[in-house]
């Protein structure tokens, strides 16, 4: 036993999740593009063949399973703008728009989050559903204040840490606007009044949710 060798891997796949020694999520990004460019075909074969409704069902049957899957764990990486291009050519093909034409407004319409929005919404739940985890402000001090529902940030600087859901939840969660934060004990409730609010502005990136005016 003493004499075996331990072989050094650069990646290892857990849970259909192929994690890498530096956390960059691109093997597990350039496997979800391989299945996401099948889709992409799929959708353009179907789509003269069925309405938008049914085009809309199948889509949350098979690409938006296959684009959720480890969101909450590889949504902020570089790598992930290449899925976005292609969930876009999917709602163009859908929709049977033209490539110039506006895709927020079609992911609008769709009722369809947009990548960045689908990893905000998720790693939101991720937050709510696991609230001891956190410290809120006003088990801190009881000053009475606009941000004493807000999540304490833990002191940390590690930087994988800090891109990881747990910081980024709580940014995330600190940002959201009053009427839905105060629902954040009620999952039910909170649930679908997020997923409304990104539904409305479509945000494309997390730095436009975080400059998004919540006053």
């Amino acid at each position: 036993m003493l004499n075996n060798q331990i072989t050094n891997i650069t990646n290892t796949k857990f849970l259909d999740l192929t994690i890498e020694e530096t956390l960059s999520w691109k093997c597990h990004i350039n496997q979800i593009l391989s299945r996401l460019s099948s889709a992409c075909y799929a959708t353009k074969v179907i789509t003269p063949l069925m309405s938008e409704d049914i085009l809309k069902l199948i889509y949350y049957s098979y690409v938006h399973s296959i684009i959720t899957y480890g969101t909450i764990l590889g949504g902020k990486s570089p790598h992930s703008t290449d899925i976005f291009k292609i969930q876009k050519w999917i709602i163009w093909i859908m929709t049977k728009s033209r490539s110039r034409d506006s895709c927020r407004q079609l992911f609008k319409r769709l009722e369809i989050l947009p990548l960045q929005s689908q990893y905000i919404f998720s790693v939101l739940l991720f937050v709510v559903k696991n609230k001891d985890l956190y410290t809120i402000k006003q088990e801190i001090h009881n000053i009475a204040t606009r941000s004493n529902t807000n999540l304490n940030p833990p002191v940390c600087n590690v930087t994988v840490f800090q891109k990881g859901a747990h910081c980024s939840g709580i940014k995330l969660f600190n940002h959201l606007p009053i009427k839905i934060k105060s629902l954040s004990n009620e999952i039910k409730l909170f649930k679908p009044a997020l997923k409304s609010f990104l539904n409305l502005h479509s945000f494309y990136s997390v730095e436009e949710y975080l400059e998004y005016s919540i006053n």
